[in-house]
Formats: structure tokens, C-alpha cells, sequence
């Protein structure tokens, strides 16, 4: 097992050691279903605190061939489906936090050449024989691996996949080598050979990207269109209900303070907000506590739909009419 490659299950113990755990492994069935398909390239975009590394971790534990993890998955969701087994750590999984990659590879400048080299080297302990010449970048140690192998086998995870380009939107040349590699690991003929799944999960969606021609054979999942993966985005109201059984609180109390989404027929709640007032009786602003306004700023900058002009305007005592 490796850091970037086929991780163990560790990080997804974590969250099924926690007080409050909620089974959302109904995930796996849907990606399950489009394994190896045009609908196999993912991008589930969520909030801050909507679970988006839990989702991620959840993804490696069940996929990876890094570990074991038929006892940690008995019990919930998943383990009912027909094809359970068949999927289960069967896959070389490439797990990347981008995020986390950014101290590591001693800055932003870097995080491109980081990820590369540090995979490409833990690919070339698997594969000793096959990446006999020094691959150019991953795709091409990619590449190299399916033309000998002869079947797809990877599934790509990339946690924070957005950051460079919301953190970093006046470094020029950052985004473009971070667009460049994520064209080169998801765009054209050669990926589909050997990509089974590619999972990116972040706060922005890719419409009105830059990222847009290098992503845009990916299926996106957003707040306001959910579609199958709705149930997974958040807490439902039936499992919040459950909770509030558990835990002794009030049901409408909690539904005033945190019911704020409707996807797609579903009642979601901030899971950050329940969890905390489930653990602690407290009824406060969870979910806003753990960010600030300096966080907000870059966003409201990037001006997606008129949002910085329209704000400008109300705060100039205008009205602006908005299609929710």
C-alpha cells in the first residue's frame, strides 16, 4: 500500500469509529453501476462540511486492493447488493488530497510535479517490470501500465480537486499546469482505456470553469442538481429524525435551525450542524463557525453569473432579481 496508490481503509475507520456515523455506502452502488462507462467520470460538488472527504475515504476503503475491507462494510448498505464482492478491493486506486499535497511539495508551484513523481514512484513498485523506461509524466506511466496489463484498472479519487483554482486564481502559471494535468489524466481516447472510475469531489462545480475543456466528459453533481446521488449529499430528514430519537432532541427545533436544502425531493441537513448539536445540545451556527469572510471573498471575486456586480448593487441599496 501507498499514500497515493491503493491506500489502506484507515481514514474511513476513522469515520465508522466516530459517535455519530450515517451509512451513505449507497454511494458505492451508483458508482458501481457506471464502472467503466462514458458515465464512470465524476465531479460531486458540495459545501464546505457536506462530507466530501468522508465520501472520498469511503470510495478508496471499498475500491482499493491496498487493504481488506469485507468485515468493515459488512453491515451496511453496500454489503446487500448483488455485486458487493465483486468490486470489493479489486482496483489499484489513485487517492490524491490536493489540499493536502500543497505543504508537501513546498508550495503551489510544485504540487503538479509532486503528485507525479511521488505516484509514478509507488506505480513503479507494483509494476517493476513494466515501467522499465522513466514515464514522462502519470498519464504516461498510466498508459505504459494498461498496454501491458491489458484491462482498466484504476480508479481516481481527487479530493479538493478545486483548490488551485479557487485559492490560486491570479497565479497564471499554476492554473495552467494544473489544468494541463488534469486534461492529460482525464481527456481524450487514451484515459478510457484504463480509467474504471474517476471521482473529484470539491466546492466548485466545473461549469464556467477554466477547467472546463479539460473536464467537461464529466458528469456533475451539484447542490442544485443532485439527481441519483441526492440521499448522499447531507443528512436526510429521515435520518435526522433517527438521530434526534437517539439523542433526545427536537425534532422541529432542529429542522428550523438546520433544514436548509431540498435536493431533488430530499429534506437535507448540514451534516457538521446536526452531528454537533446531536454531541453537544447546543443549537448554534455550526456550519458558518468553521469559515470566515475572508474565505468567502475569493469567491465572491470570481463574479460566476453577475454575483459580485449583483451583491455591489445591493449593498448600493438596489434590488436584483434572483432565480433561485
Amino acid at each position: 500500500m501507498g499514500r497515493f496508490v491503493n491506500p489502506n481503509n484507515s481514514a474511513f475507520q476513522v469515520a465508522l469509529n466516530s459517535q455519530i456515523y450515517v451509512d451513505k455506502t449507497g454511494l458505492i452502488a451508483y458508482t458501481n453501476n457506471v464502472l467503466a462507462t462514458m458515465q464512470g467520470y465524476i465531479c460531486n460538488s458540495r459545501p464546505r462540511r457536506f462530507g466530501k472527504s468522508y465520501a472520498a475515504n469511503m470510495l478508496t476503503a471499498y475500491y482499493s486492493r491496498g487493504c481488506d475491507s469485507e468485515a468493515m462494510f459488512a453491515g451496511l448498505e453496500i454489503s446487500k447488493s448483488a455485486d458487493f464482492k465483486k468490486h470489493l478491493n479489486k482496483y489499484d486506486v489513485i487517492h490524491i488530497d490536493i489540499q493536502w499535497c500543497i505543504e508537501p511539495a513546498g508550495g503551489v508551484e510544485n504540487v503538479v510535479s509532486y503528485i507525479s513523481e511521488r505516484t509514478i514512484s509507488e506505480l513503479e513498485a507494483y509494476y517493476p517490470n513494466i515501467l522499465t523506461e522513466k514515464a514522462t509524466s502519470l498519464p504516461d506511466a498510466l498508459s505504459q501500465i494498461n498496454t501491458a496489463v491489458g484491462k482498466k484498472f484504476i480508479i481516481i479519487i481527487i479530493d479538493e480537486w478545486d483548490v488551485l483554482i479557487r485559492d490560486e486564481a491570479a497565479n497564471a502559471k499554476v492554473q495552467e499546469d494544473y489544468i494541463n494535468f488534469l486534461r492529460g489524466m482525464f481527456k481524450g481516447t487514451e484515459p478510457t482505456k484504463y480509467i474504471q472510475l474517476a471521482y473529484l469531489t470539491g466546492i466548485l462545480p466545473i461549469r464556467k470553469e477554466k477547467t472546463q475543456s479539460a473536464l467537461n466528459n464529466f458528469d456533475e453533481f451539484t447542490m442544485l442538481q443532485a439527481y441519483g446521488l441526492a440521499p448522499y449529499v447531507g443528512f436526510t430528514e429521515n435520518e435526522v429524525k433517527i438521530l434526534c430519537d437517539k439523542y433526545g432532541r427536537d425534532y422541529e427545533k432542529v429542522k428550523k435551525w438546520y433544514d436548509g436544502y431540498l435536493l431533488d425531493g430530499y429534506q437535507i441537513y448540514n451534516p457538521r450542524a446536526v452531528v454537533s448539536v446531536m454531541t453537544k445540545g447546543k443549537f448554534r451556527s455550526y456550519w458558518s463557525e468553521t469559515g470566515s469572510y475572508e474565505v468567502v471573498v475569493p469567491l465572491i471575486s470570481m463574479n460566476y453569473d453577475g454575483l459580485k456586480t449583483a451583491i455591489i448593487e445591493m449593498l448600493s441599496g438596489a434590488e436584483v432579481a434572483v432565480n433561485t
